[in-house]
């Protein structure tokens, strides 16, 4: 079974260049992620998946959808979209996922070319989940540097956290952490 995930993994990495528009891979201490988004900042949606490995064999997948769109927040030049997230997770024996509601944002700073902040937030409460999951939340924040005209280097921090559906069972954090990583756009 993992050697089956890694090959379609591979593949998929391997292939994403052909239809994406951007992907990156970010580290924290204890996982790592690799996301695909296929279309650019100038298209009005935005479809992504991703697949994050967290150590102690824990699995977490992701499909996005959001309506994007260029706009200014104060003086800054964004790009923002409204959506949804939706995770799936498996950790030994317990499994589930939700579809939040949320959102991205990207702010460029344009007195430093190549400089950008940006993060994104989705929730999702019990209706829209399944499985194990009572809930779910999704955070990532990040700073981003352009080097080059096609490829960005970034660090920020990631946090996925659900509640079990199981009852006197605390939530758990799926992923959280310090990250940092690279972005490339074809």
């Amino acid at each position: 079974m993992k050697i089956t995930r890694i090959s379609a993994l591979a593949l998929a990495l391997v292939a994403a260049p052909v239809w994406a528009s951007d992907l990156d891979f970010s580290l924290t201490n204890d996982s790592v992620k690799g996301q695909v988004n296929f279309f650019g900042s100038n298209n009005d949606i935005q479809l992504g998946a991703g697949y994050t490995y967290h150590e102690g064999s824990r699995h977490i997948a992701n499909i996005d959808f959001h309506a994007q769109g260029r706009t200014a927040i104060g003086n800054l030049p964004a790009t923002a979209g409204i959506g949804l997230r939706a995770t799936g997770w498996d950790d030994d024996r317990l499994d589930g996922g939700a579809v939040g509601i949320g959102g991205f944002t990207t702010l460029n700073v344009p007195s430093v070319p190549g400089l950008s902040f940006g993060g994104s937030l989705h929730y999702a409460p019990s209706i829209l989940s399944f499985g194990d999951s009572d809930d779910m939340t999704s955070l990532e924040l990040r700073g981003s540097y352009r080097v080059i005209r096609n490829a960005e280097i970034f660090a920020g921090y990631r946090y996925v956290n659900t509640e079990l559906d199981l009852s006197g069972s605390p939530d758990v954090n799926l992923d959280e952490g310090v990250m940092a990583g690279i972005k490339i756009f074809f």
